[in-house]
């Protein structure tokens, strides 16, 4: 679906039937990922139009964009003329990991767009840098990717798939969802368009500034979904962000990592469901 003229860009989008009233837009991660690992469970999720689609340089949406088209405003823009293109006035938003601060940034830069808000695994304050000291199981599970993404012979979409691979046991607590995680990586269409300008240094945060607070003015109602495990957003600052925000939720799952709804798929789920009534 086109969505940019200039520069061009068509988004490839998978969806769902049902109500354009009862939409749920899925903003993906990585960014350099596809949506195709987040289809499960969301795909059960009943009486609703899913609309799922790769951002641009993901997947298979528009490439080969300048370095500085991509950032979080352009792909906040894009979903917004997505949601035109669909004739949805107003959606819920769920946007996982980085697809959660692009969440955040369409919220608050169209919140009249937005009826509820769902940020999983992801997170409204910022990392302190001492978040994860002291957790030698992460040190330890961390170990193989943070060699992968030092190794000078990968570059391009094979860096980000062996890194995406070399990190699942970091992405997972549960160590018997890793092979349906792995086959989930071996679908994926990973590219390497946003990877370039983080390279380069001229990649915008993706994360809005002051976002507890704007989110407080606006009371959009918030689900923060989390795992317990989760070692890439500590999960204490989603309980953090409930005790900050009165309009959110915070609902954090045991025995889960980052890829919560892997590790957790029916509780995680159920979790959505109830909060979209």
């Amino acid at each position: 679906m086109a969505v940019s003229a200039e520069p061009a860009v068509e988004l490839f989008v998978a969806h769902t039937d049902g109500p354009a009233d009862r939409t749920l837009l899925v903003i993906h991660g990585g960014p350099d990922w596809d949506h195709s690992y987040l289809r499960e469970p969301l795909i059960h999720l009943t009486g609703r139009r899913l609309i799922l689609p790769d951002l641009r340089g993901c997947g298979r949406s528009t490439q080969g964009l300048r370095d500085d088209q991509y950032t979080p405003d352009a792909a906040v823009g894009d979903l917004t003329a997505l949601l035109d293109a669909f004739e949805v006035r107003q959606a819920d938003i769920l946007g996982f990991s980085y697809g959660g601060a692009l969440a955040q940034h369409l919220a608050l830069t169209a919140p009249e767009r937005v009826r509820r808000l769902i940020i999983a695994s992801s997170s409204v304050l910022p990392v302190p840098p001492d978040a994860f000291n002291g957790w030698h199981e992460r040190d330890v599970r961390l170990a193989a990717g943070s060699t992968v993404w030092s190794d000078r012979t990968l570059s391009g979409p094979e860096l980000v798939r062996a890194a995406a691979v070399a990190e699942a046991p970091a992405n997972l607590w549960r160590p018997e969802v890793l092979p349906d995680y792995q086959r989930r990586l071996d679908s994926i269409n990973f590219t390497a368009e946003w990877l370039r300008p983080w390279q380069a240094g001229i990649l915008p945060g993706a994360r809005p500034d002051a976002a507890a607070e704007r989110l407080t003015r606006l009371g959009i109602p918030l689900l923060l979904l989390h795992g317990r495990q989760d070692m890439t957003f500590p999960a204490g600052l989603a309980e953090d962000a409930e005790r900050l925000i009165p309009s959110a939720r915070a609902v954090v799952l045991d025995d889960a990592g980052h890829m919560a709804h892997i590790d957790q798929p029916g509780t995680w789920l159920s979790a959505i469901a109830d909060f979209l009534i």
